[in-house]
């Protein structure tokens, strides 16, 4: 693959807290590598910001490898940048040219208030998951792997389900602001085992009224969550959110 550099022009939406007004300001980098991540580029306009007794750009990242979903950003109006099933740490500057501009902004949704630039508060996730509190299993040692028989079809849906890293990007992208993708992941990767059952209608029912106390919109099933999600996590979850979300309606005593 051939390596080159490049100089690029990016717009950077700048907020020092979530009460003050933000706006976007214009920062130039040059010589970087086609081969450098997204982030590992905005590294090095922060030591440009902090050689120039600038106050650097403040954004999330923890693992750097695609698993830790922290990275979230807005890169020419797509969550985590223009390729599919990519985070931002993932995203390497081969996707774009020489002399564009690049607009980078935070998550846009009245739950994820932001906190600094492109940093957001998404601790509306962390409570979703809270309100579906645990799940009944016996403690110790571990159980051999084929002491409880599941379903292979069912494995697999429910691997896929876990595999949201609850970065966001979902609602970032939803008209709505809709944490519906992300919801129905968590509660299908439990619905789909055994381990599951004992807390399942308690589960759906209580994470559903916490996601709207946050404050996140209504599904109307445009499909920009899943064309948008890192891990590539189904509509087909959301299905089954609603039909457990009604199963425990009409079956609660």
């Amino acid at each position: 693959m051939e390596h080159y550099t490049m100089n690029l022009n990016l717009k950077v939406w700048r907020q020092k807290n979530n009460s003050s007004k933000g706006a976007f300001k214009l920062y130039r980098v040059e010589n970087i590598s086609s081969e450098m991540s997204f982030l590992e580029m905005f590294d090095v306009l922060n030591e440009q910001l902090i050689h120039d007794g600038e106050e650097p750009i403040a954004f999330d990242h923890d693992c750097r490898e695609g698993i830790c979903g922290t990275c979230s950003m807005y890169i020419n109006g797509k969550p985590h940048g223009p390729w599919q099933a990519n985070t931002t740490c993932q995203l390497h500057m081969r996707a774009f040219k020489d002399g564009d501009t690049i607009v980078v902004e935070p998550w846009r949704a009245g739950a994820f208030p932001v906190i600094k630039d492109l940093m957001v508060d998404r601790s509306a996730f962390d409570r979703i998951i809270q309100a579906g509190g645990y799940i009944s299993v016996n403690t110790g040692n571990a159980v051999d792997g084929n002491a409880l028989p599941i379903a292979k079809d069912k494995a697999d849906e429910s691997f896929a389900a876990a595999m949201c890293i609850g970065c966001g990007a979902c609602v970032a992208a939803c008209k709505n602001s809709s944490a519906m993708l992300f919801l129905s992941a968590k509660v299908s990767h439990l619905a789909l085992l055994p381990q599951g059952e004992p807390e399942r209608k308690s589960r759906v029912m209580n994470m559903v009224a916490q996601m709207d106390k946050e404050g996140f919109g209504s599904c109307t099933n445009t499909g920009a969550c899943e064309a948008t999600c890192p891990k590539e996590i189904s509509l087909t979850h959301i299905a089954r959110l609603n039909k457990e979300y009604i199963f425990a309606g009409v079956t609660e005593k």
